[in-house]
């Protein structure tokens, strides 16, 4: 997972979703994206673990405009979000569900 997009922030009138009350895994998904399923279950898994963490699934092809704002070009993307909302990582394709741990260090 790589830092970027410093600064940037999202609400959860952005995600469709509530903000985790310490930080909050966005998953940006399309339809026939067979990693987004295993992607998915990793990020429940992790925020089932983690209190505080939420997970909130962005359907990619239904929210063009966060798609193009953010920069996402493949799914699954993730970005981590600290409690205020601010990106601290992202990382696009299926990730290891250690490298998710590792990089919600960052956010809370």
């Amino acid at each position: 997972m790589r830092e970027r997009d410093e600064g940037k922030r999202l609400g959860a009138a952005d995600l469709g979703g509530d903000l985790g009350e310490r930080a909050t895994l966005v998953q940006f998904s399309s339809a026939f994206c067979a990693p987004c399923r295993a992607t998915r279950r990793v990020l429940g898994e992790v925020a089932g673990l983690v209190p505080g963490v939420a997970h909130v699934e962005i359907d990619a092809e239904s929210r063009l405009d966060l798609v193009r704002e953010l920069g996402i070009l493949r799914t699954p993307t993730v970005l981590v979000l600290d409690a205020d909302g601010r990106v601290v990582r992202r990382a696009a394709g299926q990730p290891r569900k250690a490298d998710v741990i590792a990089a919600l260090g960052k956010a809370v």
